[in-house]
């Protein structure tokens, strides 16, 4: 009976959330709070966090030491290439070369945007002071997550060199179908492609050339009329 009672919910008694572990509540409470960092960067409150979360705002302070230590852990996240490699992995390899190289380029500038928007907000807010501002590192498609807000955010353990190599397997990965058709290897070809998407990043004005546009120079070069103008017009 008492089990019924229990479960039916018994009138003033709160139900209790099913339970979490420290790690996943953190998680969490980072995904809750990307968004909010992002649009008032350090300005954000850990009542806002929590609202956004469905949790007490005690219950940050649980699983993270201050709010430094809360907005440290989002900018880590930020960087992390996870969302990217799923996106590069969901691009169907029956699309012809140039489509693919265009969609990874997208899933690419998306990814740096992401960054941006958290990065940017707590620099514009005053976390991310002059050079201690994260500048292009350890995600292979981003800022140096070694960068520090209020408290010091640790460095992804590995060479940058380590941290590209999921993202260049999953570009390489893409390339490969056209081997025969290449004058380098398909791995060479996704280290110019990476760097490209790094430095292709549009700005908030969307100045500059749009995906298609830079894999078709990518792909065929700059000179109209020249070796790849056929391959264009085909």
């Amino acid at each position: 009976m008492a089990e019924a009672v229990e479960a039916a919910g018994a009138p003033g008694r709160r139900r209790r959330a099913p339970g979490m572990s420290a790690d996943e509540r953190r998680a969490m409470i980072v995904t809750a709070a990307l968004p909010l960092v992002a649009e008032y960067g350090a300005a954000v409150t850990t009542a806002k966090v929590a609202r956004a979360a469905g949790i007490g705002e005690a219950t940050i302070f649980r699983v993270f030491e201050d709010k430094d230590a809360l907005l440290a852990a989002c900018v880590a996240e930020a960087l992390r290439p996870d969302a990217l490699l799923t996106s590069l992995a969901a691009i169907s390899l029956d699309q012809p070369l140039a489509d693919r190289l265009t969609e990874a380029l997208d899933a690419m500038r998306a990814h740096l945007s992401r960054i941006g928007a958290v990065i940017g907000s707590l620099r514009a807010t005053g976390q991310l002071r002059g050079r201690e501002a994260p500048k292009g590192g350890d995600s292979g498609t981003g800022p140096d997550p070694g960068a520090r807000t209020g408290a010091s955010v640790a460095p992804v353990p590995g060479s940058r060199e380590a941290a590209m190599a999921a993202p260049l397997a999953a570009v390489t990965a893409l390339i490969e179908p056209d081997r025969d058709r290449l004058r380098m290897a398909p791995e060479a070809l996704a280290r110019v492609f990476l760097t490209l998407g790094q430095a292709a990043t549009p700005s908030g004005e969307k100045e500059g050339a749009g995906a298609r546009e830079l894999v078709e120079v990518f792909l065929y070069g700059a000179l109209d009329g020249g070796p790849g103008a056929e391959a264009r017009r085909g």
